[in-house]
């Protein structure tokens, strides 16, 4: 059976192989400590739906070149938009709707992007992760986005036992302390796209083993295969 995991351990412990792997790349570990525009999180974070973040964040930086504000984009030719953020998936779409959400903001919220969960649910294009997004990048409030990287490492870990990112968020949240909810989905994020990856996960350089579920049923399975192995060769023989 693997340890309980509680909150102060997974932050410590997730902290230090990142740091460990990147020693002088501080910035990028800290990156949610610096808040960035909140209509930039909510655009780019629109543009992901769906795409690599390589795709995600040239499409962005196109379009942010010439855009920088709602009152902008609002205002903006729906095919100048597709071809700068074509590198992202579904591209005429998301087009249409990041200029519908721009002239909400700009007639609405008078050009602001709200900072109540309920109002930013009320945009075209937003959903919970989206949403979350926002106020934890952009206006630094405890929340929780979960992606697919949260979700995966989140039910790997045991930490819950969920089907979807919409039932990984709530079950975390009983279980990470709120104090903690900011700095948790960035590094779960980079641990997922570093270290505990979809198909082949680095198991070998990953420290939260003792505590990990996943890991501890891989180790059972191979023990257990070698067992049989062993066992059929003496029968055989």
């Amino acid at each position: 059976m693997s340890k309980p995991l509680d909150s102060e351990t997974l932050v410590k412990e997730v902290s230090k192989m990142l740091r460990d792997m990147y020693p002088d790349d501080e910035t990028a570990l800290d990156s949610v400590s610096r808040r960035a525009d909140p209509f930039k999180v909510l655009i780019a974070t629109i543009l992901s739906h769906r795409t690599r973040d390589e795709a995600t964040r040239v499409a962005s930086d196109n379009l942010f070149t010439l855009y920088s504000s709602a009152r902008e984009l609002a205002e903006a030719d729906p095919k100048q938009i597709e071809q700068l953020i074509r590198p992202v998936g579904f591209y005429r779409v998301k087009a249409k709707r990041i200029i519908e959400v721009s002239k909400i903001i700009s007639e609405k919220f008078g050009g602001v992007v709200p900072d109540e969960f309920e109002a930013l649910m009320s945009l075209p294009s937003v959903g919970r992760k989206t949403a979350n997004c926002v106020l934890v990048y952009g206006f630094g409030k405890p929340a929780l986005p979960v992606d697919t990287h949260v979700h995966r490492i989140s039910n790997r870990l045991g930490l819950v036992s969920t089907k979807t990112p919409e039932e990984t968020e709530e079950a975390l949240k009983k279980v990470i302390e709120k104090k903690y909810w900011v700095k948790i989905n960035d590094l779960l994020v980079k641990f997922g796209q570093q270290i505990c990856k979809p198909l082949k996960p680095r198991c070998e350089l990953c420290t939260l083993k003792p505590f990990c579920h996943f890991y501890n049923q891989k180790s059972r399975s191979i023990s257990n295969s070698k067992n049989s192995s062993t066992n059929s060769d003496r029968i055989h023989h």
